[in-house]
């Protein structure tokens, strides 16, 4: 029986990595002093998008070769690490982006109130599961007004080892008090969905057209359910919580 419904945040409940991407596009732009955001930091991004920021920096970093003039960039931010210096640059810049609670809601995606029905209908706890810092999550969730509608919300902060590793689900179903056989989770990346299955739950994989390519070049898909229209979504996850149900009777 499914008891729990786990959300991720980023891509999920609301299309934060797309401006994350454009952050870093933005971040290369400054560092480099272009005319142009770079579309190539965003598409790095992309590429290893749900992993933590340490991952994500120095990817960007070294696909566009940026380690020498982040090395010169170090001391300016109080930094020990180059990548380092590049993450504090694109933290500024979305900062910025994100001030605005109205760019959040512009960016929620529209199935979000639904899906958060769907579990109050189905009786089921819930709980948000992110590797974004708490600040910035708390920002999010209390611009698009949802934090009553959850019961546990973990942040960074709150794991030593992020996805695809399962640490972050598995404190979520121990906070729950549910096991995690009994959980449901959407997510939207490989790291995230790996993560949820390593955690023995039920995945519902969302494939935006951000991660569309990446969930379908991955073995994930023969253990996810996947969506690909996201205004499905909460129709998507009731009939999965009913079928689930149905099979524990």
């Amino acid at each position: 029986m499914i008891r729990a419904i786990i959300f991720d945040l980023d891509g999920v409940l609301v299309q934060t990595e797309k401006l994350k991407a454009r952050a870093y596009a933005l971040a290369v732009q400054q560092i480099r002093n272009l005319p142009e955001p770079d579309a190539r930091a965003g598409e790095a991004y992309r590429e290893v998008v749900g992993a933590q920021r340490e991952v994500t920096s120095r990817h960007v970093m070294d696909k566009l070769g940026l380690e020498k003039e982040l090395r010169s960039l170090m001391s300016q931010y109080g930094v020990s690490e180059p990548w380092e210096a590049l993450t504090a640059v694109r933290y500024q810049i979305y900062d910025k982006m994100v001030s605005d609670p109205q760019v959040i809601r512009d960016n929620q995606w529209s199935y979000t109130v639904d899906l958060l029905r769907v579990a109050k209908e189905t009786a089921c706890l819930t709980a948000l599961t992110t590797l974004s810092k708490r600040k910035d999550v708390l920002h999010v969730i209390r611009s698009l007004d949802i934090e009553p509608l959850l019961d546990v919300i973990l942040t960074a902060e709150d794991v030593t080892r992020g996805k695809p590793d399962p640490e972050i689900y598995l404190l979520a179903a121990q906070r729950l008090e549910v096991p995690p056989e009994h959980c449901l989770v959407l997510e939207d990346t490989v790291n995230g969905i790996k993560s949820a299955q390593s955690a023995g739950m039920n995945v519902v994989a969302i494939a935006t057209p951000f991660t569309n390519a990446s969930i379908h070049t991955s073995e994930i898909i023969k253990e996810a359910w996947i969506v690909h229209e996201p205004e499905k979504v909460a129709e998507v996850v009731r009939q999965r919580i009913e079928e689930h149900n149905l099979t524990d009777h």
